[in-house]
Order: structure tokens, then sequence, then C-alpha cells
């Protein structure tokens, strides 16, 4: 949602980078490609969580277990790395949106906690993350991720931002009963009325990418769901593993693309 690293506002501009490892920006820059790779991340941290979960019988318990550990091994080599991968970073992006839609189901699913509850609960965690994220940093900007802890706090956002965004998702889709594709086409919207807010009046560039990539984490899911859910129950019948394969292959060809011609490699480092 960011039109360039250059748009930055003022107490961004005075902030002083903080004491630990300085590195090269480790977010790629905001392009389309951004965009359309994040929306496919979250589909299939959608459609994957039911594959493992259901479809390969590993149980909620067993694919919160296996995808958590490959989730740290990658965070392991992205916080090692001293500048944005794209191979790295996308794939630490899939791994936390599959983790992160596994947080929610379980406290929905083995703790009994009300949708409802569940998106309350994620909000509070995040918005407490931003708070500690500007009170340390003074800015929230993507585009000034050069020490170890602004990359702590950045991959907290994003996990709770997957997570708020399955149980917003599934609270408007499944406990609303609006149905998947009704429930795409809603936050769709609110991304669009996001983009238009940004574009046409100027609002805040940091407000409105988180704002925005909270929208897309719901409107990734339900797409995945109305591809891969039966057509009895409101989708098109794909399957999960057809949904997750097709995904991962646009995923994988884009990312060896922006591996390839670095166009979306971060420019320069704001402060």
């Amino acid at each position: 949602m960011e039109k360039n690293p250059s748009i930055s506002n003022s107490n961004e501009a005075a902030a002083a980078p903080t004491r630990g490892r300085q590195m090269l920006n480790k977010v790629p820059e905001v392009t389309i490609f951004f965009w359309i790779i994040k929306i496919m991340a979250t589909t299939v941290g959608e459609t994957a969580a039911d594959l493992l979960n259901e479809k390969l019988n590993l149980g909620l318990t067993n694919t919160t277990f296996v995808m958590s550990v490959l989730l740290l091994i990658t965070m392991f080599y992205q916080f090692k790395s001293g500048k944005y991968v794209p191979g790295i970073y996308w794939l630490a992006v899939t791994l936390i949106s599959v983790v992160g839609t596994l947080a929610s189901d379980n406290l929905t699913d083995h703790f009994g906690v009300p949708l409802e509850i569940t998106t309350t609960i994620f909000t509070i965690l995040l918005l407490a993350t931003f708070a500690a994220w500007y009170s340390s940093e003074k800015t929230l900007s993507i585009h000034s991720i050069y020490t170890t802890k602004r990359e702590a706090f950045y991959w907290l956002a994003i996990l709770f931002t997957f997570a708020l965004g399955t149980a917003a998702g599934d609270l408007i889709a499944e406990r609303l009963n609006m149905g998947y594709l009704t429930s795409a086409l809603i936050f769709a919207a609110l991304i669009a009325v996001v983009a238009i807010a940004y574009y046409r009046f100027n609002v805040n560039a940091v407000l409105a990418f988180w704002i925005a990539y909270v929208m897309t984490r719901p409107f990734g899911a339900s797409i995945g769901d109305f591809l891969s859910q039966p057509r009895k129950a409101g989708g098109l019948g794909l399957g999960t593993v057809g949904t997750s394969a097709l995904f991962l292959v646009t995923i994988l060809s884009l990312v060896i693309y922006l591996t390839k011609t670095k166009i979306d490699a971060p420019s320069s480092v704001e402060e």
C-alpha cells in the first residue's frame, strides 16, 4: 500500500535507530507482486492447514507442532540473513500464515473459545505489538526494518495479522453465515476503501499499509475456502490439495522471477 520508501511521517524521519545488528532493509518494496504473493500465501495458509489437519489426519496438535518447527527453522535463516532474500522471506510469510491460522483454529476448536472472543484477543495482541514497536522505535514503517529488534517486532505483528484475519474471516463467513464468496467480496470492498483513502485522500501510508495487510488475510482465506470447499458447502470443490498446489506453484514462480529480476529489492534505508 506504500508508494515508495521515501514516504514517512515526521516522527519517523526523526527516529533514531536502536541498538542492534545493522543490516540492509529486510522487507521488499511494496509492489503489485508483494500483494499478489501475500494474498496467495494467505490462501495457502488456510488450505494447507486444512490439508494437513484433516486430509492427512495429522490432527490440529500435530499440524501445529510440525508447522511451528518449520517456521522456527525458516526464521533462523531469515534473521541470520543480512538482507532481503525473496526465497527465505516469502517462505517465512507462507509458513507464518499457516501458523497464524492454526493459532486461531486451536483456540476455537481445541479450547472452545468463541470467534468473537478470538477476534478480540488477536486485535488486542496486534495493537499491543504496534504500541510496543512504536514506543521503542518511533516508527512502524516496513521500509526501516534494518535491525534485529525491528525485525522481531515486524514478524510478531505479521503473526498476529494472520491470526486476527483468520478469526475475523471465520466469524463473518461461518458464524454470521455469509458464505465464502460473500465474505471475500466484503473484504475486497474494505481493501478498496483503504486504497481509495490512501491514493485519493492521502491517508497515512503506514496506517493504510497495515490495515490492508490485515484485510488481505481474511480475503485470501475466503478465496481459499471458496475454491477448495465442496459445492454443497458453498465452494467450487477444487479441494485443499488442488488449491494449495495451484497457489504454491504460482508463489514459487513469482519468487523465482523476483529473485532473478530483483525488481522488489529494497532501494534504500529511510533513517
